[in-house]
């Protein structure tokens, strides 16, 4: 079973290195990774989507919130949290596909955002059953390169533990 937890740590040289390798020595597997500075700059956001049961999770929320430069661990489940991805596609284009491929960009309300001889790059951000859709669909205009960020989350509604 997936799940996806926030973890609040000290905007910190090594912080990251040392999470991440509090998973992979307890042998767990990452399955998507997101980091960045919160809107207080002495703090970041670890963005975790793992593999496992919940007394797996409950174990790894444990041992991560021991960490020194921990501040919070959150479980963040789907039913009551908002799960995002950003994906940059670029895909084959010719002056004969470029309609069809803009039809299909609106569809998705991802954005061209650049533009080139034999290719555009659409930008599309949702969940991943969405980009992966969107993905598929682009296939067979032929896709050039795909980079996507980890799973963004955070809690639906009021948060009440603000730092």
């Amino acid at each position: 079973m997936k799940h996806v937890l926030s973890i609040l740590v000290d905007n910190q040289p090594g912080v990251l290195r040392r999470v991440t390798g509090l998973f992979s020595r307890r042998g767990y597997n990452i399955d998507s990774l997101s980091v960045g500075e919160t809107e207080n700059p002495l703090y970041s956001r670890i963005t975790v989507a793992v593999t496992g049961d919940d007394l797996i999770i409950d174990q790894i929320s444990k041992q991560v919130g021991k960490l020194v430069d921990t501040v919070e661990v959150v479980a963040l489940p789907p039913e009551t949290s908002i799960y995002r991805e950003i994906a940059l596609i670029k895909v084959t284009a010719t002056s004969a596909t470029r309609a069809d491929l803009a039809g299909i960009v609106g569809i998705f309300r991802g954005s061209i955002i650049d533009v080139a001889p034999s290719s555009v790059t659409v930008e599309i951000t949702g969940g991943k059953s969405k980009i992966d859709a969107f993905i598929d669909l682009m296939r067979p205009y032929g896709i050039v390169e795909v980079a996507r960020t980890g799973l963004t989350a955070l809690p639906r509604g009021a948060n009440e533990s603000e730092k």
